[in-house]
């Protein structure tokens, strides 16, 4: 709890993976990519309630042998590869609130393909939300550069098309800055959530990360990329 205001941090770790093969409990540095998000979590000081979201009974096991809470299996409506994240968010609210009697005042969505988000990652987000009541949620950013319009291109024709007006050899650091979600963590007032079902908003905070920490990984590349990275960092 912070400033009076409860906390949930929601891990969704379906067990189906259509990139890379049950992503969420490969091992990466030694342990499952699962494991990453429930230490950060755990390490903070102001979050109340740790909660996976599954549709495995084997992930289900692991999360709680990590110390998450696992109280549920995810319907299997909401566990196809077409299902939308906002569901699986709304479906954990919703059962907190019904059937263990606990409400929440902002959630934290981490999810195990982001391990580098750090504990104090997660504190100093939380915190400069809930000391803003203007704002209403707040993801984290990284700035774009390689898949900055002025270097990217359609290919019609087989023929290379600009997709900018920018000159591709303009000087990069004369370039508007741009910017992409990270993935490493989302975070919303209940209320604008469950009415919006998105975190992005008109009052939405964009707290930008470190290019290293921004690693999401969807494929064998990330994931190799991210092992060297933690390697590396020694996390």
């Amino acid at each position: 709890m912070y400033l009076g205001k409860k906390i949930i941090c929601i891990i969704p770790a379906r067990s189906g993976s259509s990139g890379l093969k049950n992503k969420n409990i490969k091992i990466i540095n030694g342990k499952p990519l699962l494991y990453w998000p429930i230490k950060a979590a755990k390490k903070s000081k102001i979050i109340d309630e740790i909660v996976v979201t599954t549709d495995s009974k084997k992930i289900q096991k692991k999360a709680i042998n990590f110390g998450a809470n696992a109280p549920f299996l995810r319907p299997k409506k909401i566990s196809q590869n077409s299902s939308k994240i906002s569901d699986a968010i709304v479906h954990v609210i919703n059962f907190y609130k019904k059937r263990v009697n606990k409400q929440f005042d902002y959630l934290i969505l981490l999810e195990p393909t982001s391990p580098l988000t750090e504990t104090k990652d997660i504190d100093k987000t939380l915190k400069i939300l809930i000391k803003n009541n203007n704002l209403d949620s707040l993801v984290t950013v990284t700035q774009n550069i390689t898949s900055h319009p002025s270097f990217n291109f359609k290919i019609k024709n087989k023929k290379l098309k600009k997709i900018s007006n920018d000159s591709p050899d303009i000087n990069r650091q004369n370039i508007s800055k741009m910017y992409y979600l990270s993935g490493n963590l989302y975070i919303s007032k209940i209320n604008f959530y469950l009415k919006k079902r998105s975190f992005i908003g008109l009052n939405t905070y964009g707290f930008i990360l470190d290019k290293w920490k921004a690693s999401e990984i969807d494929d064998m590349v990330d994931f190799l990329k991210t092992q060297i990275i933690m390697r590396y960092k020694k996390i």
